[in-house]
């Protein structure tokens, strides 16, 4: 639930807002919508509750080819939802209330660990229990699939979970959080990377926001440039170029050019309002 403001409140204070929106979102449910309308095929293991906003959701998911099989309804919890405050400039501040987020645990793993050995990239996010992400990532590992942890919203990790990461996301906060190192330009997103690598991720992309992406892994490091666009909404542009990167990947484009397209969907996203609803199709990006 999003409304659009000039200025972000101080504590105590109440202002009167701008616009209200209400649109579907979660950051799984985000990089599933962008994956999808970059022509992957798609499926999503997720829990929601059993109420209005769960079923619109999954209603919108099959609108867009997501394979809903393995969506679970929790009857106690509600359907995650966030509160989202957009200033004049489109930077945002979130809350989140995890509700059924907070309840998928490696009982539905388990249960989905076929569509697991079948997919291509296991794509996970941090809405969800720590402890079921390493299990998910631990599994997919094992099938030697290539798992991607886009590490938001950032939060400490286990030692543990690195060493089964093809691929690590995080964008310059969750990266100090990770690390230590404070990230403000390319030498210390080399050094934040370096931290990541040590630990036993494979590859590693810092996002910069409008600066771009850096990337990181033994062999190579390099920085791509963000397209250069009046931003209207930033709340889904990190979860778009998680979306659209793997699908790169999978469709087996260089880091080089995958990152690129990447890139271009987020600047893209981000000069419309909302999350799924932003999300650009292949051809507009092209």
């Amino acid at each position: 639930m999003v409304i659009k403001t000039n200025k972000f409140p101080v504590p105590g204070e109440t202002i009167l807002g701008g616009a209200f929106f209400m649109f579907s979102g979660g950051k799984g449910a985000n990089q599933a919508v962008a994956a999808a309308r970059m022509g992957a095929g798609v499926m999503l293991i997720c829990k929601t509750g059993d109420d209005i906003f769960g079923q619109r959701s999954i209603d919108e998911f099959k609108k867009e080819g997501i394979n809903t099989k393995y969506i679970q309804k929790d009857t106690d919890k509600a359907s995650g939802t966030a509160l989202i405050l957009v200033d004049e400039k489109g930077e945002n501040e979130i809350v989140v209330a995890s509700g059924a987020n907070e309840t998928l645990t490696r009982i539905e793993i388990d249960a989905a660990e076929e569509a697991i050995a079948d997919a291509a990239i296991i794509l996970l996010q941090l809405e969800i229990p720590v402890e079921t992400v390493l299990y998910a990532a631990k599994i997919g590992y094992e099938l030697k699939r290539k798992v991607i942890l886009n590490p938001a919203p950032a939060q400490s990790l286990p030692a543990e979970l690195f060493s089964y990461l093809y691929l690590v996301t995080p964008n310059e906060t969750e990266a100090e959080i990770l690390t230590g190192v404070k990230v403000n330009d390319v030498a210390s997103a080399s050094k934040a990377a370096d931290v990541l690598l040590k630990a036993g991720v494979q590859n590693v992309i810092i996002t910069l926001g409008a600066q771009g992406a850096f990337f990181k892994n033994d062999k190579n490091e390099f920085i791509v440039a963000a397209p250069v666009v009046k931003a209207v909404d930033t709340t889904a542009a990190g979860d778009v170029f998680n979306g659209v990167l793997a699908v790169e990947i999978t469709s087996g484009a260089n880091w080089q050019s995958a990152i690129s397209t990447a890139c271009k969907a987020a600047s893209f996203s981000v000069t419309r309002m909302g999350a799924q609803v932003s999300m650009p199709y292949r051809k507009e990006i092209e």
